[in-house]
């Protein structure tokens, strides 16, 4: 039996989730280094999926190998307060103009969840307003309206997962992103219901208009509801100070992951003191307290790895050659695009790209929707077939610091290839 006939046995889908590979094309991966995978089979792949973006540095980045090297014989996990995760804690302070406490947990689901639990202890309120689209970790507000499909009038929430309805239902507020007007008519008729407002500041690919983070800061205020930030992919990415510096709002809460572990696995979630001090044990079975714990939050090697991330990130230099990088490879796609008449909308900032196939700017959710969706899925399939590793559902491609012009030129050849492809079908 092969390695992938192995996986499809045991794995549903023969994946963690999301891949849905075809059979055919199910492989299973032996090691990584930079911006380069080998499979068990020997076959290479370039990475544009980069461990969902937790790779930003890279695969093996020597800094961070050798940082969790030294730490792994002195101990994995303590569950308790480590001399890492204090000098991680106060580097994220020091950094995010939104922390001024923060804990750690061991994902970004986690710290979106914490969040929110948060924001409900903290304004005495339930009800959450996201936006249509948004991917929030797999919590059940996070996967909420995530790929809705019947399109209710907002702000009716619709259900991405079977097991969470009736909660979706009573808690959940629907938006729609970019359209700030009815964000704020959302928020104005709920006025007293409302705890948080969660977005993403880059909406999965998509920017925001000019105005808009601000503008949904105002509203959220005027509502007496918090706004929340979820940085786990924007954070570290956009800027060493992630979409807060970036995009220069301040949220009330933010919750980190992905990039900050330098392809560990971490998660962090903090913002102000007020806010945050209601986990402190001391008020346990007061009204406000909100539990917080985890088991492998902080542990001492993927703060190590963490501390040795963020240090690369501080280097001269670094975000602009990530955005000098991810402008010239969305350049290099559309350029691509016309070169083979194919109409089609190249989106993203920073070292992320999406290609959706539409004759219409892509401004939000439903717009994305309105595209051929099947026919973009076919050229992800036909990309991963050309060696280039990504998830075929084709919502995001990654770069990161060990990715090049010179690999950006290897997947426009793949890219070209890959149309052909699909145009014969």
């Amino acid at each position: 039996m092969s390695d992938a006939e192995r996986s499809m046995a045991v794995l549903p889908g023969g994946s963690n989730g999301e891949f849905n590979l075809p059979p055919e094309q199910t492989m299973v991966i032996q090691r990584g280094e930079g911006c380069t995978l080998w499979d068990t089979n020997g076959l290479r792949y370039l990475d544009f999926s980069m461990g969902w973006g937790s790779a930003l540095v890279g695969h093996a980045r020597p800094e961070v190998t050798e940082a969790v090297l030294r730490q792994a014989p002195l101990g994995a996990n303590f569950s308790y307060v480590n001399e890492n995760m204090l000098a991680l804690a106060e580097e994220l302070v020091r950094l995010s103009p939104a922390l001024e406490r923060v804990r750690f947990c061991a994902s970004g689901t986690e710290a979106t969840m914490y969040c929110q639990r948060l924001a409900r202890a903290a304004t005495g309120r339930t009800t959450i307003l996201k936006f249509e689209g948004a991917y929030h970790g797999a919590n059940e507000i996070g996967v909420t309206s995530l790929f809705p499909d019947a399109l209710h009038d907002f702000p009716q929430p619709e259900p991405s997962s079977a097991g969470i309805e009736a909660m979706v239902s009573e808690h959940v507020l629907i938006a729609p992103f970019n359209d700030l007007e009815t964000t704020r008519g959302i928020l104005q008729a709920h006025a007293g219901e409302v705890a948080a407002v969660i977005i993403e500041p880059l909406h999965r690919c998509v920017p925001a208009r000019d105005g808009f983070l601000a503008g949904v800061q105002a509203a959220a205020r005027e509502a007496g509801a918090l706004l929340i930030f979820d940085e786990v992919v924007t954070g570290f990415r956009l800027a060493y100070g992630g979409a807060q510096e970036y995009y220069g709002v301040v949220p009330d809460l933010v919750a980190y992951g992905k990039a900050l572990g330098g392809g560990y696995p971490i998660g962090a979630f903090g913002g102000r003191a007020d806010v945050m001090d209601l986990v402190t044990e001391s008020r346990m079975n007061e009204e406000r307290y909100v539990w917080t714990a985890s088991t492998l939050g902080g542990n001492p090697i993927s703060t190590a790895a963490a501390l040795a991330a963020l240090e690369v990130f501080r280097q001269e230099g670094t975000y602009t050659y990530l955005h000098e990088l991810g402008h010239y490879f969305r350049n290099e796609l559309r350029c691509a695009l016309d070169d083979h008449g194919v109409t089609a909308q190249v989106i993203g900032d920073g070292p992320l790209a999406q290609v959706i196939f539409a004759p219409h700017d892509i401004i939000d959710y439903r717009t994305a929707h309105a595209a051929d969706r099947a026919r973009g899925r076919r050229l992800m399939l036909a990309l991963f077939a050309r060696g280039i590793f990504l998830n075929p559902m084709g919502t995001k491609l990654y770069l990161s610091l060990a990715h090049t012009e010179e690999t950006c030129d290897e997947f426009r050849t793949c890219f070209e290839q890959a149309l052909k492809d699909i145009e014969r079908e």
